[in-house]
């Protein structure tokens, strides 16, 4: 009857740990596949939101401009008028005035 030897053991040993190593090697390459499919899927959706938040800061964008060009030429018309401004005011007073001689006759 031949006993094992240790040469063999050790052959024995490494082989089944290899084995192992594959095993394992497979398993993490499965994991590995399936997060880099739900990574893409993340990654699209964050293109999609980055997407519609540049369109909308572009609309922002313009709008701000839009108000900012409209409040320069009230601003100028105002600057430039005065007296029609003073010519306004004074009607605006003379109907609260109106409307308050109206409010103390009732």
């Amino acid at each position: 009857m031949d006993a094992i030897s240790l040469k063999d053991a050790a052959l024995v040993l490494i082989g089944a740990g290899l084995i192992m190593l594959i095993f394992y090697g497979v398993v993490v390459m499965k994991n590995l596949v399936v997060t880099v499919k739900h990574t893409n899927r993340i990654l699209e959706d964050a293109q999609v939101v980055s997407k519609i938040a540049a369109d909308r800061s572009r609309d922002v964008d313009k709008a701000v401009e839009d108000i900012t060009v409209s409040v320069g030429s009230i601003t100028s018309g105002i600057k430039g008028n005065q007296s029609t401004v003073a010519a306004l005011t004074s009607i605006v007073n003379a109907l609260a005035s109106i409307k308050n001689i109206l409010i103390k006759r009732k």
